[in-house]
């Protein structure tokens, strides 16, 4: 017999019983609890949520819609139970939103809002579930490198389709019927002195 440690694999009980003022999943068996996310990273999320639910996720006018689009859903993919900043749904595919605590039917589209604290998990184990779930399209925004990282899955591997960066305006996949500039996203600096 080796010396190897058997981990316990979390259940859903050890996540509801982290404290509300984090953002608990569970990623490959493990609980992951994070602090609440910071003003930077949640300006970046509402910033990008203004510009999109308003265009997408009301249908009507001259906006596209099509689209569920939620903050913070909780989702239960197989074993995983994942909490993605922003997460949508093609309305042709779950055409409506069930009134429940979280939902099962993997995204088409999700968002990562990216912090020193989560980037690994965000890039690494939470990239590969999405892929496993076939979610079609993953954004990664870094709110202090102020960079919009586009990603597309095919063949169950993730191409990175566009990165844009600072100010830039953009037709990002899946969203290309709109023009979005990314600067708004990021605080404004402090004025030297």
């Amino acid at each position: 017999m080796s010396g190897a440690v058997q981990r316990k694999v979390a259940t859903y009980e050890d996540l509801l019983a982290v404290p509300d003022h984090q953002v608990a999943e569970i990623l490959d068996g493990e609980l992951f609890a994070f602090p609440r996310p910071a003003v930077r990273h949640a300006h970046a999320a509402s910033g990008l949520g203004g510009d999109l639910i308003g265009q997408f996720h009301h249908s009507g006018g001259d906006r596209p819609g099509g689209w569920w689009i939620l903050f913070e859903p909780e989702l239960h993919l197989g074993e995983d139970v994942l909490v993605p900043d922003m997460a949508g749904w093609r309305r042709a595919r779950l055409a409506l939103i069930p009134d429940a605590p979280w939902l099962d039917i993997a995204p088409d589209w999700a968002c990562e809002v990216i912090s020193p604290s989560t980037e690994s998990i965000d890039r690494g184990r939470k990239l590969r579930i999405y892929a496993r779930e076939a979610v079609a399209h993953v954004w990664l925004v870094n709110p202090i490198a102020k960079t919009l990282e586009v990603y597309r899955l095919s063949d169950s591997s993730w191409v990175l389709v566009h990165t844009y960066v600072n100010d830039e305006v953009v037709r990002a996949e899946p969203f290309v019927e709109i023009a979005i500039e990314i600067g708004r996203w990021w605080l404004p600096q402090a004025p030297a002195g």
